[in-house]
């Protein structure tokens, strides 16, 4: 067991290098299919807008900072889109369970996603929720390169969590902390792998995968 859990620690490690390499490249092509088109009528909050025919559109593959007032927040993307025509891209058209269409949001006439503009301003954090690999390694440049100039959230020092105080990642409970640190150990159980980046895994920091 402990030479499996060595192995897939490396496996890891092997991953975060790769994903700091790709941050130094070109951004990718995330251009999936485009579903429509629309202008947009108004913000709603940071992450979701309304078009002028009624709909709503959820960004996809981003958080933001919730930790700001939602006004600040919302004013990022009202600069890039309100009152503008967009179009939206997505692997399939399928509505959210609050019936808002999730999708890759461009500018008419632009060639960068709303959400590479907000991540490399460092006004949003990718999602672990990204399946698209293309998409994925843009915005995780984006970000990269957000986080190395210190702009917009990467500005403040407390936006990245320390492993090492749990109380302060427990204050961020619900909202989409990042966390820091060095893994100590790690074991498998079954089908869940669990990384601890504490010697008391019962009370501190934790990772299941």
């Amino acid at each position: 067991m402990t030479n499996h859990a060595d192995r897939l620690v490396t496996k890891l490690s092997a991953a975060i290098l790769l994903i700091a390499a790709q941050a130094g490249a070109a951004f990718a092509a995330c251009n999936l299919a485009v579903q429509s088109e629309g202008r947009v009528e108004s913000i709603i909050d940071p992450r979701t807008f309304r078009l002028d025919d009624g709909r709503e559109v959820r960004l996809a593959g981003i958080e933001t900072d919730i930790g700001q007032k939602l006004a600040a927040r919302s004013r990022k993307l009202v600069t890039l889109i309100e009152r503008r025509d967009v179009t939206l891209r997505s692997a399939d058209d399928k509505p959210d369970r609050y019936g808002r269409e999730v999708a890759i949001v461009f500018s008419v006439g632009s060639e960068t996603s709303v959400q590479t503009e907000l991540l490399s301003r460092g006004e949003a954090l990718v999602s672990g929720t990204v399946s698209d690999k293309e998409c994925s390694t843009e915005w995780m440049a984006a970000e990269s390169t957000a986080r190395e100039a210190r702009r917009g959230l990467w500005g403040d020092p407390s936006a990245t969590k320390n492993a090492e105080m749990p109380g302060d990642i427990l204050a961020r409970m619900g909202q989409f902390p990042v966390v820091e640190g060095t893994v100590l150990s790690a074991r498998q159980a079954g089908a869940t792998f669990y990384l601890n980046f504490g010697r008391r895994w019962t009370r501190d920091f934790a990772v299941t995968i």
